[in-house]
């Protein structure tokens, strides 16, 4: 079972952006990283694009990049703190649970 799932919000605890909070937006588990919004913000410098429509605009653009897994802690809904998370098994299903207030989410 996955730790971490797409629209939970984590924390980040270490790197650049150590402390900041986001929505997960994308998981790449092959990778073992993260795509969430609003952190880990990198400058691309983009060339222009020439298309039949007109052209595109380049220069710098900002975007998220992926961050690595072990960087993120997601946030507990009921008690608001970034845990660990635990896994039960309540009537033949595996679900996550948060190891500090022992509530599911």
């Amino acid at each position: 079972m996955q730790r971490v799932k797409r629209n939970d919000t984590v924390r980040v605890i270490s790197g650049k952006d150590a402390g900041k909070e986001g929505r997960v937006v994308n998981v790449y588990l092959a990778r073992d990283r993260v795509m969430v919004e609003g952190v880990n913000r990198v400058t691309k410098h983009q060339k222009r694009q020439r298309t039949r429509a007109g052209g595109q605009e380049g220069g710098l653009i900002h975007e998220e990049a992926p961050i690595h897994l072990s960087n993120v802690m997601p946030v507990c809904p009921s008690c608001g703190k970034a845990a660990r998370v635990g896994t039960k098994v309540i009537d033949g299903k595996r679900a996550r649970f948060c190891r500090k207030c022992d509530s599911e989410f």
